[in-house]
């Protein structure tokens, strides 16, 4: 099927409580809004409209849905608000707020509390990778408790990347753009394109999803902070499946990082998911495990001393 362009709401346009302001992103699968409410509040609507099954032509507001993916875009339809259902009732730091979602022009929409500040992938293109590890542990330590959190929820992320992570101004990150409705959309069939985003997605979730699970999250966690040591992804993983050219981040940044912080990321994209932390919890107790090197050196080289005095005073 030939990729179709929606057009957007038009600035301005009535939705609801909310009046849209501008876009702020468009995919393949939604469009994002800043719209304010009745109190002049900005929000982030986010608007269900997969392009390979819909279409919005200029100056419309109801998608024309050709008879045959009509199923298929209810479906995912119906995933899209189970899924706002399933967020609003998280109250996390970390992850996005869901305030509302509501069904109208035929379709359904998700509105956020917009944040104010800037995405992880906006702040590794201007850094150009050189990124220091305390920041790296500071912002990985907090979206972790965000996503034991999502987990504790029975619910998967599935589309980590550092564009879905964002840097409030203030430095914490939040989680946001959830995947599993695409995922789960994408389940339908070969008429859809696959919604995952190479280098980011682990090996099961181009084929056997069935194996989905916390660790396919913990993959994405490992080649985001992959990417900011490398401003890149790793090798896609239907790729490694093939042909493995990963380097690993040990050998890679031998010197420049902790060991444990590159033997942590090379841990999350083990291909096989039994390999990789099976839980938020067992990679977080690692990730926290040694906050600041140097402060870990001093303290080590400290116990040291002490350790000797105690066995030269007889202690």
């Amino acid at each position: 099927m030939p990729q179709q362009v929606n057009q957007p709401l038009p600035d301005g346009y009535q939705l609801e409580n909310y009046r849209i302001a501008s876009v702020l992103s468009c995919g393949g699968f939604s469009i994002v809004y800043l719209a304010y409410d009745e109190n002049d509040q900005p929000v982030a609507i986010k608007e269900y409209l997969p392009s390979q099954l819909a279409l919005r032509k200029e100056g419309d507001a109801l998608p024309s849905i050709a008879e045959e993916n009509l199923a298929t875009f209810r479906y995912g339809m119906r995933c899209f608000f189970e899924e706002g259902r399933s967020l609003a009732r998280l109250s996390h730091p970390n992850v996005v707020r869901v305030l509302n979602f509501f069904r109208a022009n035929e379709t359904v929409y998700m509105v956020m509390r917009y944040e104010r500040g800037r995405t992880l992938q906006e702040h590794i293109h201007a850094r150009r990778g050189s990124i220091k590890e305390r920041f790296i542990r500071h912002v990985f330590a907090l979206l972790l408790n965000g996503l034991r959190e999502v987990h504790s929820n029975k619910l998967l992320h599935l589309d980590i990347k550092p564009a879905n992570i964002y840097i409030r101004n203030d430095g914490t990150p939040v989680l946001i753009d959830f995947g599993a409705a695409r995922q789960t959309l994408a389940q339908e069939g070969p008429r859809l394109s696959p919604m995952y985003t190479p280098g980011f997605a682990p090996p099961e979730q181009y084929q056997n999803r069935d194996l989905l699970g916390p660790w396919s999250d913990c993959y994405a966690i490992g080649a985001s902070i992959f990417a900011c040591l490398a401003n890149a992804a790793p090798q896609a993983a239907d790729g490694r499946a093939e042909r493995d050219r990963y380097v690993s981040a040990a050998r890679m940044w031998d010197g420049k990082y902790s060991r444990q912080l590159l033997e942590t990321i090379d841990w999350c994209l083990e291909l096989d998911h039994m390999k990789r932390p099976q839980s938020v919890f067992a990679l977080q107790k690692v990730l926290l495990r040694e906050k600041d090197p140097e402060v870990h050196r001093k303290s080590s080289f400290l116990e040291n001393l002490r350790s000797a005095w105690k066995k030269r005073s007889g202690r």
